[in-house]
């Protein structure tokens, strides 16, 4: 459910379409985000899931699957 909505939400922010994301994703190489996007799609996803993500383990996330591992553990 988490790897769902963080997918639209990538999607929404990079203007794709979710059908292109999958868990394995990397968001520099794959999807040609910049650092801002990626800092966009950490933001709504806090928002989202109500959680907050601290700086050391944003910066490490490079792909979508371990965004939505860090959101997880985040969620409890």
């Amino acid at each position: 459910m988490e790897l769902e909505k963080l997918c639209s939400i990538i999607a929404e922010v990079l203007g794709i379409d979710a059908g292109e994301i999958e868990e394995s994703t990397a968001f520099v190489e794959d999807l040609g985000a910049n650092s801002l996007d990626i800092f966009q799609i950490i933001m709504r996803a806090e928002e989202e899931f109500d959680i907050e993500l601290d700086i050391e383990s944003a910066d490490r996330i490079a792909s979508v699957g371990q965004a939505a591992k860090e959101i997880k553990k985040a969620i409890g």
